[in-house]
This record gives C-alpha cells, structure tokens and sequence, in this order.
C-alpha cells in the first residue's frame, strides 16, 4: 500500500464526504488541545477524487484543525490506483485497532465491509481480523443499526436502548420507533418496561383497528408526558397502568370493584390494602402505621372491623 506525504489546504478536503466515518465521537477538545501543544502526531488519511480529497480515517484531527482555524494541514494521501476495499480496511482499522468500538461503530465497520462480501460468512471472516464480532448472525443483527433514524441511535449510545429493543423498533414505521425512542430516553425506562410498553401498544392497536401512532398520540398520553409535575417514575407508572387496562379491559373492571368495596368499608387513615398487581395472583397487601401504642391499638380496631366486614369477602371472592 503506498502513500504520499504532502501539506495541503484544509478548502482541498472535501468535508461533507462522511463515506468511510466510523468514529461517533464529536468532541475534539482534547485533540484541539493535543494539536495545539505538541502538534500533529499521526497525519490524517485522504484519497484522491476530481475535485481534491476527502478522509478516509481523521475525521475528529480535521475537525480540530478546523476549530484552531488552521488553514493547512499535513496528511498522508493514497495513491491513485489503490483498490476501494484498502480504504475500507484503514479507515476500521485506525478505530477499532486503537479501542473498543460502541455499537454503532461496530455497525458502521461492519456495513463498509459489507460491500465487498457477497454472504455473511465470509464478512464474519474478515470482520474477525478487526476484533469485530464473527459471528454471521450476531453481525445480521448489527449491521442494521446505523441506518436507524438518529434518536434510536443516540439511545443506544447514551445506554438508554438496547441491541434488542433496537431490533424491535426497526420493524415499525420510522415515525413510530423515534417517539418510542424518545419516550425512552425521556423516562429512562428498564429494557423491560420498554418492550412491556412496545407490546402493550401494538397488541392495543391491533385489537382497536388504529394505528401505533394514533394511540401515542391521543389527549391522555401527552397530558402524562407534558405534565411537570410528575417526576419520570411517576409518568412511567401512569402510562404502564393505563396501557395494561386499556389492553385488558377485565382489570380496569377490577380496579373500580375494589375502589367500591374500600370506600364502602370506611378503612381511614393509617391502614391500606393493596391488591396483587394486574390482580394476577391472590396475594393481598395490608399496610399499618402507627407512632405509638394508643395508634396501633386504635388500628387493631380498624383490622378486626376490616375483617368482619362484607366487602372483604366481596374482594377475596
């Protein structure tokens, strides 16, 4: 593989041509200061096109040469008859041979190689050489991921969506999968919650005959979402809530019988029953507090009052 050496100007680089970007790094402040200190260690690579040059690994180096409004920059350039896969294999390399790649990364890597590899098999061989993932079904999954829309990435890199719920998204309309995305980041929800929340919604749409993004959209979720005062659990709460009794009418039915047989037991303050979450499973709550003797002597009273009375029958049955 040849190279030339040669100082450029930086106006020569064609900036827009993010082709062979892997990094998704954007905050160069440490090269900007490296840079201005001790100079430039590891000059950028650029391939040769009509109209100049355009990088092929150094994305974040010019960007910071940039920032310190140099005007030049010295750069090693390919020569002009260098197969396109060289370019491919330099521009992984420079990344992923230096530190661990996040899955976006990897994602990228993985799609540039895809194009010189007609079968999974023989991209999982070469993925193999830049400690990318080898596996042909693991990498089916990957190679995916830098195509979703920005929002479901940006999850992915802030830890917020898994591989999985990622997966997920991109088999719904884009418009869809970037709310949920949103949703996501903006309550911080466990993987479970949000595939709880995604299967909810879908099972809700199909049974109503609506779309995905009608149900998001009506009155009471964006009352929830834009409500300031309630912190991320407690929207989270009311949303998941909602959901399973518009999705199982039977427990929306339940609740209110509850509520009826509470009221009509008269239980005050200091004592709480709570039935079984989704009311699956006959393990009932009872709560008592008290400060001092004379409280739980007063809430002994109500127990035993709770116990004779018909409504609790009424629930247990």
């Amino acid at each position: 593989m040849s190279f030339r050496e040669k100082t450029l100007q930086l106006s020569e680089i064609d900036l827009a041509d993010n082709t062979y970007r892997i990094t998704t790094q954007t905050d160069n402040r440490d090269l900007v200061v490296s840079i201005n200190e001790i100079g430039l260690i590891h000059p950028p690579l650029l391939g040769t096109k009509n109209s100049g040059f355009f990088i092929v690994s150094g994305f974040r180096r010019i960007a910071a040469f940039l920032r310190l409004e140099r005007t030049s920059i010295a750069a090693r350039i390919f020569g002009s008859e260098i197969d396109p896969i060289e370019y491919v294999k330099c521009a992984i390399a420079d990344n992923a041979l230096q530190r661990p790649l996040n899955l976006i990364e990897i994602s990228r890597s993985l799609n540039l190689l895809s194009n010189y590899f007609n079968d999974y098999n023989k991209l999982a061989s070469a993925a193999s050489s830049f400690a990318l993932p080898n596996n042909p079904t693991l990498i089916k999954k990957i190679i995916r991921i830098c195509h979703l829309p920005w929002s479901i990435q940006n999850g992915i890199l802030s830890n917020t969506i898994s591989l999985a719920i990622a997966l997920e998204l991109d088999q719904i309309p884009k418009h869809v999968a970037v709310y949920f995305a949103n949703l996501f980041s903006d309550l911080n929800l466990s993987l479970n919650k949000q595939r709880e929340i995604i299967t909810l919604t879908k099972e809700i749409a199909l049974r109503e005959n609506i779309s995905i993004h009608q149900l998001l959209e009506e009155k009471y979720f964006l009352e929830i979402r834009n409500n300031s005062e309630l912190n991320k659990a407690q929207k989270s709460e009311l949303l998941r809530r909602y959901l399973k009794q518009r999705r199982f009418p039977s427990i929306k039915k339940a609740e209110k019988e509850f509520e009826k047989n509470i009221k009509d037991m008269k239980i005050g303050n200091g004592v709480k029953l709570i039935h079984p979450d989704g009311f699956e499973g006959s393990n009932y709550t009872l709560c008592l507090n008290f400060k001092n003797m004379i409280e739980l002597k007063n809430r002994q009273e109500i127990l035993e009052k709770i116990i004779s009375h018909p409504s609790l029958r009424k629930i247990l049955d």
